[in-house]
């Protein structure tokens, strides 16, 4: 989509940014609520993020983040990378309902050998089905509660009051988010993505109700 000046935009938006590649996305293990850091490669990917947010001129009064590391220090290098992007008087908030989903049993295991051991059917209804709970851990659609829950709750009301919001989470979180915000049914929550360092911006009108999303491009930075 073509990109928008955000200093210009007269409505008011939120941007969703997921976490830099950590070392276990590295390595190809599910992570879920285990609290791991960034790779050297995730480093890069936030910094890079915090480069395209300035080039589009975004400027947060708050920041939300997980509870887990790996998104606090993705905005930590956004924020070492472009400390324009954000007020002097930034507010920043970290809640556990944005956690990335707990992957129970599957956690800390890698992506492949579990496909052998449980079928690669089975792990792709547990990955991208949105009631398919894995052992001992939770659906997408127990994700979408709390993640929902939240937002109504806590972030809501800070869209209709013409906040700029950055929320740096994870890609079950977000995806969730986003499916409650564009209305997307559940049978079609298995082809959203959100890549690792990907920005995605909502735009609200005054009154706080949703409009569009945008997408930001990596490849369009240039600092």
């Amino acid at each position: 989509m073509a990109s928008t000046n955000a200093s210009q935009q007269e409505n008011t938006y939120l941007v969703m940014v997921r976490h830099g590649e950590s070392v276990y996305n590295q390595k190809n293990l599910f992570t879920g609520w285990i609290d791991c850091s960034l790779s050297e490669n995730g480093i890069a990917e936030a910094r890079r993020v915090g480069q395209l947010l300035a080039q589009h001129a975004f400027v947060f009064d708050i920041a939300i983040t997980s509870a887990l590391r790996r998104s606090w220090e993705t905005l930590m290098n956004m924020l070492l990378e472009a400390p324009e992007i954000v007020t002097d008087q930034l507010l920043v908030r970290r809640f556990q309902a944005f956690n990335e989903r707990h992957y129970g049993d599957l956690q800390g295991k890698n992506k492949e050998e579990t496909a052998k051991l449980f079928g690669a059917e089975q792990v792709h209804r547990w990955r991208r089905g949105f009631e398919d709970r894995p052992p001992h851990g939770e659906s997408l659609k127990d994700t979408y509660e709390r993640v929902v829950a939240c937002y109504q709750q806590e972030v809501s009301p800070l869209v209709k009051s013409g906040k700029k919001i950055l929320i740096v989470a994870h890609g079950n979180s977000l995806r969730a988010l986003k499916m409650f915000l564009e209305h997307i049914p559940a049978e079609k929550i298995s082809e959203v993505e959100f890549a690792t360092g990907e920005a995605q911006v909502f735009v609200f009108d005054k009154a706080g109700n949703y409009l569009e999303t945008r997408k930001l491009h990596q490849e369009a930075v240039a600092r």
